[in-house]
């Protein structure tokens, strides 16, 4: 894989990606908590440093419940490894602190993203939040990789016991539908829980993750070409 260029130009320490890549081996041999740990002090030191966290590269999408702790926390610390701790994903509760607003800080991480994963579960869609933020990532048409985990592209639609709940708009139920439609018909990564190997998974949507990236990087460097040549 080519080497990973720093993110949109921001400017990423030695020491801020030591301190990545050392949760990230941490994370990698089940330690959760040193690996908390070391993303706490990175954190403190950007803010520190500059006032603000570094932009968010990924959003990864996803229930809780269903896939916090396997596929979206082994995706969060793959990416990390894998980048040369230079991409940085949002995943709540590794990106959020005491005292910050949870709709502010979700609706930051999908403005800053150029790529989500979204994680299809067979609880996802008891979740609003999952919804909502899925909604929302299909109306700033970003990049989005689904992964279907223990269900299939086909089961991508809104429950009826979720239409008919007087807890959503109606404007929020067609936002909700519009965007299971979208990415259902999206190319992604099916897995089946019983039968899969979540290594090859993660390692796979990781590596489907850096591609996307590494292309909008291209981007803008075509056109400084193209207008270098006006």
């Amino acid at each position: 894989m080519a080497t990973m260029e720093l993110p949109r130009g921001s400017v990423v320490s030695e020491s801020t990606i030591a301190a990545r890549l050392n949760a990230s081996a941490e994370a990698a041999v089940g330690n959760t908590a040193a690996a908390m740990r070391q993303l706490e002090r990175v954190d403190e030191g950007e803010m520190s440093a500059g006032g603000a966290r570094a932009p968010y590269d990924v959003f990864i999408n996803h229930r809780g419940v269903d896939t916090k702790h396997n596929v979206a926390q082994l995706l969060y610390y793959r990416l990390l490894r894998v980048s040369g701790g230079r991409v940085h994903s949002f995943l709540d509760n590794k990106s959020m602190r005491p005292g910050d607003r949870l709709g502010e800080s979700i609706d930051e991480g999908i403005r800053q993203c150029r790529v989500a994963v979204a994680i299809f579960s067979k609880r996802y869609f008891d979740s609003e939040f999952c919804l909502h933020e899925l909604a929302s990532l299909v109306e700033a048409r970003k990049i989005i990789i689904p992964i279907f985990y223990g269900i299939k592209p086909s089961e991508l639609i809104l429950p009826q016991a979720v239409a008919d709940s007087n807890a959503h708009a109606l404007r929020d139920i067609e936002r909700f539908r519009l965007a299971l439609q979208e990415v259902k018909y999206t190319v992604g990564i099916t897995y089946d829980p019983a039968t899969g190997n979540l290594d090859k998974l993660v390692s796979k949507a990781a590596n489907a993750v850096m591609e996307r990236i590494q292309e909008t990087e291209s981007v803008p460097r075509r056109r400084m070409m193209i207008a270098s040549r006006l």
